[in-house]
This record gives C-alpha cells, structure tokens and sequence, in this order.
C-alpha cells in the first residue's frame, strides 16, 4: 500500500486542517477538546458552516450535496475533522437516513428531505432498538398497519440516542407478520411531535441523559412516508448499518485522545515508566494498523456501499477507543473520582464519565458480539 501523499492529496489535507481550524466557532473546538458534554446547538452550529462550504455530506450523491472525493479523501476529511476537535456531521443525519433516503426515496422524497437533513434543519432521531429485541434487530415487533393511506405505528423503541433533540425518527416497523422475519418490516417518517409519540429518557452510567425510550399509541403516518417499497425495509436497514459501522471507526478521535493523554502523561512526569511507556507504544500501533485497515476499506466501498470489512472498523475502532479511555482514567489516578473541588483538574475530572460513556461504543451500531459473527461468516468463510 501507498503511504505517501500525493502533492495533491497534501494540498486537500491542508485545505481541511486550515478549513476546520479557522471556520469552526473556537468555543465548540474548546469544549470538546476539553471533554466537556456537547449539546444541539454545538451540532447544530458548526454542521450549518460545513454545509455553507459543501463539505458536510461528501459521502451523498453529487446532486444532493456530496462531493467527487475519491475515498481517500474523504478519510482525510474526516480525520481532520475529528483531530480539530469538530463535531461529526450528526450520524443519524449524514451517515445514516440521508443516504438510506438517497438511495431508496422517491424524488419527491429526496427534494422535501435531503437538502434540511444535510442543513440539520431536521434532527433525525433512529428508531431501530427494541426492548425485547436484543442484538436480533429483525425481531422488532413495533407494528404498523394500513389503515386507508395512513398507517398506524404502535410499539416501543429503545436507547433512542439524542431522541430528546429529534424534530422526526425514521421508525423500522413490521408490516406484515405472516412472513419470515426480515421480508415483513418497512421505513417510516414521522415526526416527534406527532400524537402518540412519547419519549422518556434514560439516565446513562454517567450521569447523563443521552438516551430515551420511546413509545407509539396509536400513530398515524401519512402513506407518503413510506421509504421505497412495502417490506423493504430490512435492506434498507442493512444498508444503513453498514454505513454507520464505517462512521464508528474513530480514528482521529481516538488519535487526539491518545495524544492529549501523552501530553498529560509528560506533564506529570510519568511517560519514562517503562511499562507506560510500552502501554502507549503498543496503542499507537494498534492504531496506526487500524488507520491502514480503514484506508483500505474505504478503498474497496464501491457505489457508495459499505464493505463487508467495516465489520472490523467497528470491533478493533471500539475497542481502541475504550482502551484509550482507560488509559486516561489510569494517568489521572485519585482524581479521576474526585468531583467539584477546583484543585482538581479539568481533564482528570472528565476520565470516568467519559470511560463510563463509552463503553456503550462496544454495543451500538450492532453489538462487537455481532460483527464478530459477520466477520467470520463473510470475511474468513466460517
């Protein structure tokens, strides 16, 4: 594999550092370099400024706002982003309904929703998750059934992720339970605020409210919310993953967070410890493999389809990412469990909330469990 960078691809990382670190608000740069809880508004604010540069949704189709990038750089894109500590374009918008809609929509569809899901004029909440559900995703029970051109939704969704921001949720439901499994769920749209919606929200590990569950009584979705066909919605849903496991491969963050723990590890004077010293050397080439891997999936993603491979992205990128946490958590010692006292630095105050947090990072996106099973039935043949 090449590793060198063209003059050209060079030329674009540059635009990209110098783009992200100039153009985006410095406050929302500040609080999440320092770790602190992001809000709407920090989503919100810095994607309007992407998109006003047509840089928010490279991976869309031409027409639609995305950008003739080769693979490459749209990983530089989004490496750059994350190591200038820039809030990814919201998932559920860029990486997960606009491309399903893109795909699937009619072009009715696409013109009323594509150009304010790239803008986050809607925030799109994913209504996937069930209670009874598991990591079995094709067992959902939320039902939905005809009801002249409507359809009436009712069931439950949970782990509903930022469902307390969402203006709609693209809902997976079953439509026809006489047949197997998977050949009887379809995609609808609806807004949050329909009646019938209810969201309750959960309280996370760490203390925060991050997600919901969410309930359906009774709600009528007008029949033109319909995504594709009837019983289309499986496919649709696998498409979907597949993307979103490419997007959870963090690779910049997770160099940036392994970098800030460096720095804090110099600070206190601690990095000579050998056994530290071997602990940061050993995370910096699990990275730099997993860097490599990623290059080469997104190198094989033809058609704007995700390869089978982004499988490994997520399994190894989320077990980076809560390794680094760890990590932080280990260099801040005491600290880390002290809470309110000004003595206490900012950053060693954030390592367990923030460890807490992202052991979630582990289930999401289909559970480590799960791509361990893909991996080996698709990749190795098993």
């Amino acid at each position: 594999m090449r590793l060198r960078l063209t003059e050209e691809e060079a030329a674009f990382r540059e635009e990209m550092h110098t783009f992200f670190n100039t153009e985006i608000p410095q406050d929302i740069r500040d609080d999440i370099r320092a770790g602190r809880e992001i809000g709407k508004d920090h989503f919100v604010r810095s994607l309007r400024v992407m998109n006003a540069a047509g840089i928010a949704v490279p991976n869309w189709p031409l027409e639609w706002g995305g950008k003739d990038w080769t693979p490459l750089q749209k990983h530089i894109w989004h490496e750059e982003l994350q190591l200038a500590c820039v809030p990814p374009p919201l998932a559920f918008n860029a990486g997960m309904i606009g491309p399903v809609i893109a795909h699937f929509g009619s072009q009715e569809m696409k013109e009323r929703f594509l150009p304010a899901t790239a803008n986050l004029d809607i925030w799109w909440a994913q209504g996937f998750s069930e209670p009874n559900a598991g990591s079995d995703l094709a067992s959902l029970t939320t039902r939905a059934e005809r009801d002249g051109d409507d359809w009436i939704v009712n069931g439950q969704k949970t782990w509903t992720t930022l469902g307390q921001h969402a203006d709609w949720i693209f809902c997976l439901c079953r439509t026809d339970p006489e047949v197997k499994k998977q050949a009887g769920i379809s995609m609808l749209l609806f807004p949050m605020d329909s009646p019938g919606v209810t969201l309750r929200p959960i309280k996370l590990l760490d203390g925060s409210y991050e997600v919901n569950e969410v309930f359906f009584d009774n709600v009528r979705v007008p029949g033109e919310n319909l995504v594709g066909e009837v019983n289309q919605g499986w496919t649709q849903a696998k498409f979907l993953l597949g993307n979103e496991r490419v997007g959870v491969a963090p690779v910049g963050a997770t160099k940036r967070a392994l970098a800030t723990a460096k720095e804090h590890a110099i600070d206190l004077g601690v990095l000579d410890d050998p056994l530290l010293a071997a602990r940061f050397a050993e995370l910096e080439n699990q990275l730099l493999a997993l860097e490599l891997t990623a290059l080469r999936v997104v190198a094989n993603s033809a058609d704007g389809k995700p390869h089978p491979a982004s499988s490994v992205l997520k399994l190894k990128g989320t077990e980076l990412q809560q390794e680094v946490t760890e990590l932080l958590v280990d260099l801040a010692g005491p600290l880390s469990l002290s809470s309110g006292s000004e003595s206490v630095p900012e950053w060693a105050a954030h390592t367990v909330p923030t460890y807490l947090n992202f052991r979630k990072a582990s289930i999401y996106g289909g559970s480590n469990e799960v791509q361990r099973s893909i991996i080996a039935g698709t990749i190795l043949g098993l």
